[in-house]
């Protein structure tokens, strides 16, 4: 059974590296240190830097292997130096005219990218499943919550997403 592939800009692959440098190389050493030292004062059971250092470890721990599972399994995409294409795919920044006449530009990210302030959506989500493989002047129909809306493709680029 194969998994689904885990597509990713090189910006967001760089965040997740950055994320558990920071986790490995500082935060768990620091956190290590309080451990020790609370262990060192007697009675752990009532030792509250003792207790909540041991949870934040424990979370550390497990964002660390999650992480590094993420990473292993990435498929570094680079929407940047992709070959030009009025199709919609994995990285690719598109100019859409909704149902309701509103004019909306998505970039297709990866899962670990999602940012829906920036307007970054993963590219398995309802809105970008229906855009992939779509052109430039296509419509395309998402079933969503609210019903059924047509969307018109405007434009579709690949550039750098930050």
């Amino acid at each position: 059974m194969s998994e689904t592939p885990n597509y990713i800009t090189p910006q967001g692959w760089q965040r997740l590296k950055d994320e558990l440098y920071h986790l490995v190389h500082k935060e768990r050493p620091e956190i290590v240190q309080v451990v020790n030292w609370a262990a060192g004062n007697g009675d752990r059971s009532e030792n509250g830097d003792y207790l909540y250092g041991k949870r934040r470890m424990r979370e550390i721990d497990r964002r660390i292997r999650f992480l590094t599972k993420r990473l292993e399994a990435a498929q570094v995409v680079d929407p940047e130096t992709r070959e030009a294409s009025e199709r919609v795919y994995f990285g690719a920044t598109v100019d859409i005219l909704r149902g309701d006449g509103s004019e909306q530009t998505v970039r297709i990210v990866g899962i670990d990218e999602i940012d829906t302030a920036q307007n970054k959506i993963s590219w398995i989500s309802p809105l970008a499943r229906c855009l992939i493989k779509a052109a430039e002047g296509d419509e395309v129909v998402l079933n969503g919550p609210e019903g059924r809306e047509v969307i018109e493709v405007l434009a579709v680029r690949y550039e750098r997403i930050d």
